[in-house]
């Protein structure tokens, strides 16, 4: 294997981790978002990965990428407060189903893999560089 393409395949990690700490950061600035209706409040957002096996002339062979965004199903948190302005009918206001102990953790999680991917890539820069020093 080349190590140019060992560098091809921690770009595309770099980006995937880069798309998944995006969506994260959307998740904890809807947090608080708040609405009158269930169907209209801001949904959790996830990413899903797919290995990438086969090359083109645009992809690496090896590597991941972004397959789509998924918004999570699970349903709206309903929270009783008649006194809102945005209280529906029955008194009851909407919130995100964000969970912020599990978006910190996401977030922790795509850091460190974007982490990982800088330190294989700088490794493989060391190697190139004495490989090319070797013939002085």
């Amino acid at each position: 294997m080349s190590m140019f393409r060992i560098l091809d395949i921690s770009a595309t990690g770099l980006h995937a981790q880069t798309v998944r700490l995006n969506t994260v950061a959307s998740n904890m600035a809807n947090v608080d978002s708040i609405s009158s209706n269930k169907d209209e409040i801001y949904r959790s957002k996830q990413p899903v990965f797919q290995t990438i096996l086969e090359g083109n002339l645009q992809e690496p062979t090896g590597g991941v990428r972004v397959k789509e965004i998924v918004e999570d199903q699970k349903p709206a948190k309903m929270e009783y407060n008649p006194g809102h302005p945005l209280a529906d009918d029955k008194g009851y206001i909407y919130r995100p189903n964000v969970n912020v102990v599990e978006e910190m953790a996401n977030m922790m999680s795509a850091s460190r893999s974007y982490e990982t991917n800088i330190e294989v890539m700088n490794t493989s820069k060391q190697i190139l560089m004495r490989t090319i020093q070797l013939g002085k």
